[in-house]
């Protein structure tokens, strides 16, 4: 075998510079695919088996072949019978390829002119980003999502991942992401808001619907929450044959493809990370309006803290099902922090239009949750069908869930209703006058009952409720 030397003295082992170049992004690709790995991508967890096991795939399927051709072409060489016993192992089994033998083959194999102290210290890089790929090479991820599917007895469901690049279904395990912390003296912590249920009849009543814009403000705040609505589609890789009707986008909830389970928990975990804001910004603007005014509130701040509060409550529990990766936490950092802080500046200025705002994206929240139970009911997403799936107890204790509907459509149900609530009272709240009109939905009223919002998509008047 020919010494690295002497490669190195021979001029016909030297490339010209063309060939050299492409040979040097060869080697390249090959090292981001090894840092990609050991960090798991940017929308996976750290050292993501199955995003190694497709970057693999990928590498055997085009570069290698690329690169080998590459190097026959220019320099009449053919890789050595170790190297090609090895690519046919690694596409009979894809298994993880030794980021240590990947660089020794290309410092072996005349493709370069090389010496022995670049190859050492090559060697050295190898092993370091070997032991990184190893370390994290443990855990399981999909989509910026660590799935963990609430099955009663095995344990073993898997929840289908959308067709993303560089990613395959993981295999799922039952996980206690935020486990109650155990302490001497305290057993349980009540919700400090207990949920006061629905019927069946209240909660199959809900239907999508839309409240048409009357105003330039009702206007303007429909086409943020449709710019929005666009984004979260985008963000979740929702293709054009996963999109309902565009002619009616809150009301239409047949699409000619489904989605996934794991598309599914992504949007619920994104949406109410972000639907838990409005309640919490007007209550806090509210209270210290009261303060600073020195006047009554008259109900509106217990109804927005309490939706806020609801909201998290939707977030908790998916988040039993589910874990966000780092670069899903990202964008619901980056998303919540825009967001907060413009309803803040919003709520100063205008807080009906805010309100109007928030009514708008809560029939989007309804129009969500409806299409999910058309496609369980379906049959599209059958791991939420499976008779031995079970949902997670935080979910049965807070909405107080009788035994024999405790599904994943009766949970999505019970969150429906929920959004449906707040949408018809987010639309009253933005019909009232903010500074003195109390809040009809914890009023008593003379000789009538209180007003139901879940049954006023459009919201209640002020001549209907004052």
């Amino acid at each position: 075998m020919t010494s690295p030397a002497s490669l190195a003295d021979s001029a016909s082992f030297v490339l010209p510079w063309p060939e050299t170049r492409s040979v040097f992004v060869c080697i390249v690709i090959r090292l981001a695919i090894l840092a990609w790995n050991a960090s798991g991508g940017p929308c996976l967890g750290r050292g993501s088996p199955a995003s190694y096991t497709s970057l693999t795939s990928w590498y055997i399927r085009w570069l290698k072949p690329w690169s080998v051709s590459l190097t026959s072409t220019s320099m009449q060489a053919r890789p050595s019978a170790t190297t090609s016993k090895r690519l046919f192992h690694l596409e009979q089994t894809h298994t993880h390829i030794s980021s240590i033998d990947l660089i020794r083959e290309q410092t072996a194999s005349p493709m370069i002119s090389t010496t022995a102290q670049t190859r050492t210290q090559a060697s050295r890089h190898a092993a370091k980003l070997a032991r990184a790929a190893a370390l994290g090479s443990h855990s399981q991820h999909a989509l910026g999502l660590r799935l963990g599917c609430c099955a009663a007895a095995s344990h073993q469901h898997q929840i289908v991942s959308s067709s993303r690049h560089f990613s395959s279904t993981p295999a799922t395990r039952l996980r206690d992401f935020f486990p109650a912390k155990d302490t001497p003296h305290i057993q349980k912590t009540a919700p400090a808001w207990p949920h006061h249920g629905y019927s069946m009849e209240e909660m199959t009543s809900v239907v999508p619907a839309h409240r048409q814009p009357r105003t330039f403000s009702d206007w303007a705040a429909w086409k943020i929450v449709r710019f929005a609505r666009f984004c979260m589609d985008k963000a979740t890789g929702m293709d054009r044959a996963q999109q309902v009707d565009r002619k009616h986008p809150t009301t239409a909830i047949v699409a000619d493809e489904p989605l996934t389970e794991a598309q599914w928990l992504i949007r619920f975990v994104f949406l109410e990370s972000i639907a838990g804001v409005p309640g919490m910004v007007g209550g806090m603007l509210r209270h210290l309006n009261s303060l600073r005014r020195m006047k009554r509130d008259n109900g509106w701040i217990e109804t927005l803290l309490e939706e806020s509060y609801n909201e998290r409550m939707h977030l908790l529990t998916f988040m039993k099902m589910c874990k966000p990766g780092w670069f899903m936490k990202l964008m619901i950092i980056g998303a919540q922090g825009v967001f907060f802080n413009s309803l803040f500046i919003a709520y100063l200025l205008h807080p009906k239009v805010v309100h109007r705002f928030v009514g708008y994206l809560e029939e989007e929240a309804v129009h969500t949750y409806t299409r999910a139970i058309h496609e369980i009911d379906e049959g599209h997403l059958s791991k939420w069908t499976d008779p031995e799936f079970r949902i997670t107890d935080i979910a049965i204790g807070y909405w107080n869930m009788p035994e024999g509907n405790r599904t994943m459509k009766d949970l999505i149900l019970y969150i429906r209703a929920d959004e449906a609530g707040h949408r018809g009272v987010n639309h009253t709240l933005g019909n009232l006058n903010q500074k003195e009109d109390p809040n009809p939905f914890v009023s008593t009223f003379k000789g009538r009952d209180v007003p139901k919002p879940s049954l006023k998509p459009a919201g209640y008047e002020r001549s209907e409720v004052i």
